[in-house]
């Protein structure tokens, strides 16, 4: 038994609410989608009639929003008319690691998931079924409930969980063809309802097969899980890299070899500089913390120890980076090829590059940024979020260019932090041209060729070999 869906709300217009609701506008054309958020530049940006200003860039999600766009797909900053509409609310806002008071630096920051409950609960004039799509720590479905339910209106509220498990730089592919779909609720008859009736806007396109079932708990935790495993794969193969520094061996070779056993298979086994992006050091460090509230230590050190490694292979690249130039890179100019946490996004939270980048502002290197997607106000942003430099500082160090060769010139080092695919496809021998000598490239991603640079006459230093 399902209840029928004539109108969905989804509250926060960022890198999950947009992808995922222009998705199942698509999919279900008979449903509006009402896309709510209070940044008015955001949404004038998702309203603007060049798809090349959506704030989001994500291969696909501009023909997604180009076919659903102003017949059932639609951008707003009226969030209360967006909920009094809705049958279903999806909350989709920022969970960030909190940085203040208790829990600071691990524990997620709720408060913008109990600003949506309270004003869902202020402005609601029926029933609704209020879907978390932010990425949450376990037992958070209790405090919506709570908030909700002792609101004064006397509606009902189904909570449900469903957590997103897409990849930037895949996210439409991952949406169109998931894995899984995965929602919590209640085993109560009218949580078994809300959690039909999600499911049944999914299977508009995904194999019912596909689409799982579980109570609200086991929902939120699985997302948190997901990416610690994911986490912990990439900070093991890392490890395994710096060992493979001393010893000649290739980290590469290893991965293929052990990737070949079927109960480790292969993926996330690429060494890289570290990981990035919104997901995995913020639920690796929330699960840290909730396993610390329950006392779990041991637990909690073991995923720690995940963190850890991730920021020394950072610090390790940077100074590698140090080391080949003389012991100092001060006043030295240092090319970064990419800002982004990884291609096909311009999404640059938690990039490997703005910490490499802060490590050698330490040591007064002069910065030259190239990024094809990420702008200029971005990169100076994250590195004034880490609060390590004065902006002055930053701003006289820091230089951000939109042609690649610009960043090169008369450069004394090349570090490719991002794995962008045009970057394999330069031309390397006017690179050449352009650096100072000795010709040293740091690539972070193990993306380029190294025997044909070396052949030109590069130094090429690699993660892992």
């Amino acid at each position: 038994m399902k209840k029928e869906i004539k109108n969905i709300c989804c509250i926060g217009a960022g890198y999950v609410g947009g992808p995922t609701m222009a998705v199942i506008a698509l999919k279900n054309p008979n449903i509006k989608v009402n896309i709510v958020d209070i940044n008015e530049q955001r949404i004038k940006d998702w309203n603007d009639a060049d798809l090349d200003k959506l704030p989001i860039y994500e291969p696909g999600l501009a023909e997604v929003v180009e076919q659903t766009r102003g017949k059932n797909l639609f951008f707003s900053t009226d969030v209360d008319q967006g909920i009094r509409d809705a049958d279903m609310i999806f909350i989709s806002v920022n969970t960030p690691t909190k940085t203040y008071g208790k829990g600071k630096g691990q524990a997620a920051d709720l408060k913008y998931i109990e600003l949506c409950a309270r004003q869902i609960a202020r402005v609601a004039q029926r029933d609704k079924i209020v879907v978390e799509k932010s990425t949450l720590p376990v037992r958070t479905a209790e405090a919506l409930s709570d908030i909700l339910s002792n609101s004064e209106s006397g509606f009902n509220f189904e909570i449900l969980s469903n957590p997103e498990f897409l990849a930037e730089g895949t996210a439409i592919e991952d949406l169109l063809n998931p894995d899984r779909v995965l929602i919590g609720g209640g085993n109560t008859e009218s949580g078994q309802i809300a959690k039909d009736t999600l499911s049944s806007i999914y299977e508009a396109w995904v194999p019912k097969e596909r689409v799982l079932q579980t109570n609200v708990w086991s929902s939120e935790l699985s997302k948190l899980t997901a990416n610690a495993f994911l986490a912990q794969r990439i900070s093991s193969i890392n490890a395994m890299s710096a060992l493979c520094e001393k010893t000649e061996a290739d980290v590469d070779e290893i991965a293929r070899a052990i990737g070949m056993d079927s109960r480790i298979g292969p993926k996330f086994l690429k060494s890289s500089v570290g990981f990035g992006g919104s997901c995995f050091q913020k639920d690796v460090l929330n699960l840290v913390y909730i396993a610390k509230s329950y006392g779990l230590d041991e637990v909690a050190e073991y995923w720690d120890q995940v963190i850890k490694l991730n920021d020394y292979q950072k610090r390790r690249f940077a100074d590698r980076i140090i080391k080949e130039s003389y012991n100092t890179v001060s006043g030295k100019k240092i090319a970064f090829l990419g800002w982004a946490f990884k291609k096909d996004t311009n999404d640059t939270r938690e990039s490997a590059a703005i910490y490499v980048a802060d490590h050698l502002l330490d040591e007064e290197a002069e910065i030259v940024v190239y990024d094809p997607k990420v702008s200029e106000e971005r990169v100076y942003a994250d590195l004034e979020y880490l609060n390590n430099h004065s902006i002055e500082y930053i701003r006289s160090k820091v230089k951000v260019v939109n042609n690649p060769f610009n960043a090169v010139d008369n450069a004394h080092a090349i570090a490719v932090l991002t794995e962008w695919d045009e970057f394999k496809d330069y031309n390397w021998e006017e690179i050449y041209s352009k650096v100072l000598k000795p010709a040293n490239i740091f690539d972070g991603r193990n993306i380029l060729d190294k025997k044909a640079l070396i052949e030109i006459g590069f130094s090429v230093y690699n993660i892992g070999k």
